[in-house]
């Protein structure tokens, strides 16, 4: 599952596959809360709506866009505010959290790591053979966390379980 974190829209995306194997869409949703509500009836709000999804959709590992510093610090605050919920929901569930950056998520779904809106929207119409580009943004950039998750968390968690059987290997028998 990818989320990409928002106070006013929260973009949440489930992609089924794995590496080497066509993707495909589940299901993708942008969570909205209004300006005219305080912040934590807002973050209850996105709580919410990603608790619902994460019981109905039982993702195996959940890909949160990375909070990166903006010109703009109330953006930045509910970013990283609403982020912080989807770890705190993933954590409650025993599910593995990965954050990617903006460009990691640009890099992997186009090939280049500044690519625009427009371009992540095309990519990801293409990797999930869809009829049209998600709308809002925020369901595309949703989705493409979430297929950078499954092309690099793959590989990461490979590498991982490698690393830690070397280890383990190492360790003297009356340690193991």
């Amino acid at each position: 599952m990818g989320i990409d974190p928002g106070l006013t829209r929260c973009g949440m995306g489930v992609v089924e596959g794995s590496v080497g194997r066509p993707l495909g869409l589940v299901d993708v949703n942008v969570l909205r809360t209004s300006s005219d509500l305080r912040v934590p009836e807002r973050l209850v709000t996105i709580e919410k709506g990603i608790d619902a999804w994460l019981d109905e959709y039982h993702p195996d590992a959940v890909a949160i866009e990375r909070v990166f510093a903006r010109s703009d610090v109330s953006t930045v605050m509910g970013t990283a505010q609403a982020s912080g919920i989807a770890m705190v929901c993933a954590a409650r569930r025993g599910l593995p959290v990965a954050l990617h950056t903006p460009s990691e998520v640009k890099a992997a779904v186009s090939g280049n790591g500044r690519a625009d809106k427009a371009q992540v929207g095309a990519m990801v119409t293409r990797i999930l053979r869809l009829d049209a580009p998600p709308k809002p943004a925020d369901a595309a950039d949703a989705l493409a966390l979430a297929i950078t998750h499954i092309w690099r968390g793959g590989a990461q968690a490979r590498i991982d379980a490698a690393l830690a059987g070397t280890r383990q290997a190492r360790r003297p028998r009356s340690l193991r």
